[in-house]
């Protein structure tokens, strides 16, 4: 796909009038995806895919289109020379954009990280026997995922990654299930093994007449999993800079100074360690790392083009909607095997689902419990807990009521594959909280 969607970017900038300018983005992918459902295989399929963005500059008026690709240039480069002149012939009528900002270097970087992933044969017998006995529903997705980006003004850049993804629940009863997720680029049998095991171990304390508890405040333990889908509504405008200057973030009060998270609490964009490109739609080059919270205070932000140049401050290569894509939140020093013990007499909660902003402003977080949440005591689960709403703020749960991140981040690849698979990853510790709201 790499030469074909440089061949393709060649083709559309030898037919550019001198006073245009391109910018082409690609995104594919062939991925083996297989459901289950009993642990048995329900559907298998591969999707093979590609789509070429290109947009069309003249002076400060932007013309684009996307294109699902063939993958044959005798198919796909005359759709491509019409492309162009339908942009071009709209190009008059559109508006200047004053924030157009886009990068002029010709910089070029290639990164293709080859992983061990089996056949799609070899990894769904691996799932089947490992799991029999068990109602074992979920998902596998395995493959390259691919990246690209050119211009005009002699740009090359090509993202490359293998990736697998599978993310399933052993299902007990009624709503009891336990709810898993495995991804990586080197496929393992044995930790395969490893984690439908602790699985299975959960499911058995399920089968145990679950707790109804009263709304009100309990000490809490969030499994890295719960900790990721907390942070990624921190994640929504949040860091963004735009959000921050137009006083809409979720974490104002923090960027305004007048609040602080925990000094545990260090919070970086790492593409470096992460599976998105080290490139943005606009032909910027992402920096390795960009700190934003670093012990409890902001100290930095994500700064799309439009935004940079809106303000006259630097891009740090952050998309349009300026939120990570490789998100780390560093481990601390609570060993995870001694997580229930530290935690003694509370919620262990494996998941959290269904969250929304209760008041943005103020940073404060709703959502459900679901799946595998266990009342504790003296260090043990003691019984499955009822499904209950909470509702808190950011600056308690990663602030004041935070009392220890274990030392063991999970590495998390995003499930979405709304239009393509996600590129979106996390690095996260679980979280004991000395207290946690819960309403009904």
């Amino acid at each position: 796909m790499k030469d074909l969607f440089f061949a393709l970017a060649d083709r559309a900038f030898s037919a550019l009038q001198p006073n245009e300018v391109a910018l082409l983005n690609f995104s594919g992918e062939v991925t083996d995806f297989v459901r289950f459902n009993h642990a048995q295989v329900r559907q298998p399929m591969t999707v093979r895919q590609a789509r070429l963005s290109m947009a069309l500059i003249e002076g400060r008026r932007r013309n684009q289109i996307t294109l699902a690709l063939s993958g044959t240039p005798e198919q796909d480069g005359p759709r491509l020379d019409d492309a162009l002149l339908a942009l071009r012939a709209e190009l008059p009528t559109l508006p200047e954009d004053p924030y157009l900002l886009y990068s002029t270097a010709a910089n070029r970087s290639e990164r293709i990280d080859r992983g061990a992933l089996p056949s799609a044969l070899q990894t769904t017998e691996d799932i089947v026997e490992t799991a029999r006995g068990t109602d074992l529903v979920g998902v596998l997705g395995s493959g390259p995922i691919m990246r690209g980006f050119a211009s005009s003004l002699g740009a090359r850049h090509w993202h490359e990654v293998d990736a697998f993804l599978f993310d399933w629940s052993l299902y007990h009863a009624g709503d009891k299930a336990v709810k898993c997720a495995w991804s990586g680029n080197t496929w393992d049998r044995a930790e395969l093994e490893r984690r439908i095991a602790a699985a299975r171990d959960q499911l058995t304390h399920l089968s145990a007449t679950a707790r109804t508890l009263e709304p009100g405040e309990y000490r809490a333990y969030l499994a890295p999993a719960a900790l990721d889908e907390l942070l990624w509504m921190l994640n929504w405008g949040g860091v963004s800079e735009k959000a921050q200057r137009t006083k809409q973030s979720c974490i104002q009060k923090l960027a305004d100074g007048q609040a602080t998270l925990s000094p545990m609490i260090r919070l970086t964009e790492d593409t470096a360690g992460g599976m998105a490109p080290g490139f943005d739609e606009a032909g910027f080059s992402k920096p390795a790392r960009v700190e934003l919270v670093n012990v409890g205070r902001l100290s930095g932000s994500m700064v799309s083009p439009r935004t940079g140049a809106e303000y006259g401050i630097e891009t740090n290569g952050a998309d349009e909607d300026e939120s990570m894509s490789a998100m780390a939140l560093a481990p601390g020093a609570l060993p995870e095997s001694e997580a229930l013990a530290a935690l003694d007499r509370g919620l262990y909660i494996g998941n959290l689902h269904y969250l929304n902003f209760s008041d943005r402003a103020n940073g404060r977080v709703t959502g459900m419990t679901r799946f595998a949440t266990f009342w504790v005591e003296g260090g043990r689960i003691a019984a499955p807990a009822n499904v209950m709403r909470w509702d808190d703020s950011l600056y308690r749960m990663l602030g004041s009521n935070l009392e220890a991140l274990t030392d063991a981040p999970q590495w998390i690849l995003n499930n979405g594959t709304y239009g393509q698979r996600s590129v979106q990853t996390s690095r996260v510790p679980g979280a004991l909280l000395r207290k946690m709201a819960f309403t009904l």
